[in-house]
């Protein structure tokens, strides 16, 4: 029969795939293993590793580590020892690390290749005898679910061993001190691995906690939209094959830094699609485009002097009401006004890789910029293909072309008239007026911060069936490895 800790044990896990079953964020950002190979190395060489590899002390281990594993007479030792003034590594390189997926699901195997070499002075030869140490650190990301606070990726179980480790002397001396100089190979080759988990896996977990921490950072920062910016949050942290996915969330905040809209949990599961060859992907859901369109383009009014702005269009206008009206037409004179609402905020809609923008709008032509009742008033449903493209660290969007797909009468003042007689000219008047307006205040685009910091010039844009994803457009520069 099953004990308390087994049962403890199973809701546990029942109520994390519950979390990961319901979760249904609006943003994700996934992490490829070049970008946490190259946030790592970066780190590594901020925390000073290599200098922390130059100062092992060789000496010390070797007299508390005797090789082997087995005990060696202490007159033995200190007869070696007593031949060296002293004993350093006098270069060191981190090589090229290697982020791959662990044997264990949901976890990544972190490979440092480490290079040393140690100088050896002796009064048995005037010159340096050099030796070469190669090694390996090894490393665990694995996600952390204790209940002391959020789920967070750490980096534990650091080590390294004697399978890795390879010593070789780089010149050959007299009989007798490449005999010394092995016998002091011998005692590193179990000191060694004992140094590199003491003194340096600490350096490699600290680098990574301010790798996690930085990531944390950088999807917190704001994004200006208009007067109002969007913050993005971390839900949940999770590893799929060799990759980092951050599960986020997202509020919209106004100019005083009031929250009017949280997005914690998209309304449809959103599909996250692989990295393939990118380094990484951000993915929005068209809950948040919609709302970044939408603070774009708030509703607004303006006017038009048709006839001084637009006169072809303005004499295509008057022939249109006079199809109506002769007289209606003959009351339009040069201060002619075409007056235009939208109203609400225009809805965005995504399916199949494409994006449109449909707005309901109001247009009312004055016969002069006295009148004080227009001719007529129209309700329109108007909708625009949205493209999405980027320029640098920007995304663009822009409105290509528009469409009166629905007119309605909503009051005249020269009779009834079915009013898709006027859809033509309705329609070039908005394609002409009211599209270039809304491209103008949507051409500073939106800044995503995280691009560049995540070490990419570019971006490029697509369209899933439910969400806008970004990707790198340019050719990554890396981090050079770190070395001394």
């Amino acid at each position: 029969m099953a004990g308390p800790w087994t049962f403890t044990l199973l809701c546990g896990l029942l109520a994390a795939t519950l979390i990961q079953a319901t979760l249904s964020p609006t943003g994700v950002l996934i992490l490829g293993p070049k970008v946490i190979k190259e946030k790592l190395t970066q780190e590594l060489k901020d925390h000073h590793a290599t200098s922390i590899l130059q100062q092992l002390p060789l000496l010390s281990a070797m007299r508390e580590k005797p090789a082997g594993g087995i005990p060696v007479l202490g007159s033995l030792v200190n007869n070696i020892l007593k031949h060296i003034i002293w004993l350093k590594v006098t270069t060191a390189n981190i090589l090229q690390l290697q982020v791959k997926p662990s044997a264990n699901d949901q976890e990544l195997l972190v490979r440092i290749p480490l290079d040393m070499v140690a100088g050896l002075n002796t009064p048995l030869v005037k010159t340096i005898v050099e030796f070469q140490m190669e090694t390996e650190a090894q490393a665990i990301i694995r996600m952390d679910t204790s209940a002391s606070g959020p789920t967070r990726l750490v980096l534990s179980d650091c080590a390294t061993s004697h399978g890795t480790l390879r010593i070789q002397l780089l010149q050959k001396l007299s009989l007798l001190v490449n005999s010394l100089a092995q016998q002091v190979m011998n005692l590193l080759v179990p000191a060694l691995p004992t140094l590199v988990k003491n003194q340096l896996c600490p350096v490699i977990e600290a680098s990574f906690n301010d790798v996690y921490a930085d990531l944390l950072q950088l999807v917190k920062v704001p994004i200006p939209l208009s007067t109002d910016h969007l913050e993005f949050d971390l839900l949940s942290p999770a590893i799929n094959g060799d990759t980092i996915q951050l599960y986020l969330g997202a509020k919209l905040l106004d100019s005083q830094g009031k929250v009017t809209k949280w997005f914690n949990n998209s309304a449809t599961s959103l599909t996250v699609p692989t990295l393939d060859n990118t380094q990484f992907s951000l993915i929005m859901s068209q809950d948040i485009v919609k709302a970044t369109v939408a603070a774009a383009l708030p509703p607004e009014e303006f006017m038009v002097l048709l006839d001084s702005v637009l006169p072809e269009l303005a004499r295509r206008l008057k022939s249109s009401i006079g199809l109506i009206s002769a007289k209606a037409a003959d009351a339009l004179g040069p201060t002619q006004i075409v007056k235009i609402l939208t109203q609400d905020t225009p809805q965005f809609f995504m399916d199949q890789g494409r994006a449109k923008v449909a707005q309901l709008i109001v247009l009312e032509v004055f016969p002069s910029s006295e009148a004080l009742r227009p001719l007529f008033t129209v309700g329109i449903e108007a909708s625009s293909e949205a493209q999405f493209y980027t320029k640098d660290d920007r995304l663009m969007l822009n409105l290509n072309n528009i469409s009166s797909d629905r007119i309605k009468l909503m009051n005249s003042g020269i009779g009834w008239f079915q009013p898709d007689v006027l859809k033509n000219i309705i329609t070039d008047i908005l394609l002409s007026v009211l599209v270039p307006n809304q491209n103008g205040k949507l051409r500073s685009g939106v800044p995503v911060s995280m691009v560049k910091a995540l070490g990419f010039e570019a971006t490029e844009s697509s369209l899933t069936q439910d969400a806008l994803v970004l990707t790198p457009a340019s050719l990554w520069k890396p981090c050079s490895p770190v070395s001394q």
